[in-house]
């Protein structure tokens, strides 16, 4: 099979099946199949992705116990694809169906390992793109991403790093970092952007938060760097103060009471402790749920492709 597409759904009775139809028609001069996982919506989105697995032959229909998350359904979607390449395409039709096609030509023409697309006028909300800017500077320096390369949601990725990509046991997946951890052998794309017709979008302060914090602690040991750095500088500068408090005391340059040096080191050694422990927290809060089991999806039902 040439191509697989995955499609996370959420929300999304309304949209799901003109989506799948126009795959159908876009489509049709590729061997291909579509995955639509049902991330614990709250309509009848399950119905309707079990419904068109039942209409259509090349359409497999998958449901999660809950909502874990856009990026566990597509980590779940890639598990159960079979395709020589894979699309990930939102169900909000924002990116065009038929722009799939591009990704495919572009990556089988460049024997690229993954396919992003571009936008020349996104469509999303400020506060979306505000925080997909923000997200993008961070990947930067974490991941080793070109500067250029903007992370869209919407991109094709070939059947060895998919496979690389399902290998990842964890409850925190993000699918841009496993790439990145793979190849670095990526292009990109302009595709249209199109405005939402239906709904609003699920990206809110809390998971844009939450997606920061999992890519910079769960990604990279940067932050670790940093404030170990941080706390060297700080320790030398307080030895130096030291140094210099004492020769002034010595020298009779000043006088020095007690209560000053032990509320000055006090206060430094609390702030450095408060922040090396909510870092290291973190941390430890990652470790303790990548290894207490806790699987990154659950798979409540399914329709395969007959």
């Amino acid at each position: 099979m040439t191509l697989s597409v995955v499609i996370p759904v959420y929300n999304s009775e309304a949209t799901v099946g003109p989506l799948v139809e126009r795959l159908q028609d876009c489509l049709r001069a590729v061997d291909f199949e579509v995955v639509l996982v049902n991330d614990g919506s709250r309509d009848n989105s399950e119905a309707a992705v079990y419904a068109l697995a039942d209409r259509y032959a090349n359409v497999r229909g998958l449901s999660l116990r809950r909502n874990f998350g856009e990026f566990n359904a597509v980590l779940c979607g890639l598990a159960h694809t079979s395709g020589e390449y894979v699309a990930i395409i939102d169900d909000d039709f924002q990116n065009p169906p038929e722009a799939i096609l591009t990704l495919l030509e572009t990556a089988q023409r460049g024997d690229f390992d993954v396919v992003y697309s571009r936008y020349v006028d996104k469509q999303h909300d400020w506060f979306r793109n505000l925080g997909s800017q923000w997200l993008n500077y961070l990947t930067t320096y974490l991941l080793g991403k070109p500067k250029s390369l903007y992370l869209s949601s919407f991109k094709l990725i070939n059947r060895a790093v998919v496979d690389e990509i399902v290998a990842y046991a964890g409850p925190f997946p993000y699918i841009d970092a496993l790439i990145f951890r793979v190849t670095r052998n990526v292009a990109s794309v302009e595709v249209p952007h199109m405005p939402r017709h239906l709904g609003e979008s699920n990206y809110t302060l809390s998971k844009l938060a939450s997606l920061f914090l999992n890519v910079l602690f769960g990604y990279a040991t940067l932050p670790l760097r940093v404030f170990a750095a941080i706390g060297l500088v700080l320790f030398g500068v307080s030895v130096n103060l030291g140094l210099i408090l004492l020769l002034g005391w010595g020298l009779n340059w000043f006088t020095l009471t007690g209560w000053v040096v032990v509320l000055w080191a006090v206060l430094l050694v609390a702030g450095l402790q408060m922040l090396f422990l909510a870092v290291l927290s973190e941390y430890i809060g990652k470790l303790f749920l990548a290894q207490s089991g806790l699987k990154p999806y659950v798979v409540k039902g399914r329709k395969d492709v007959r």
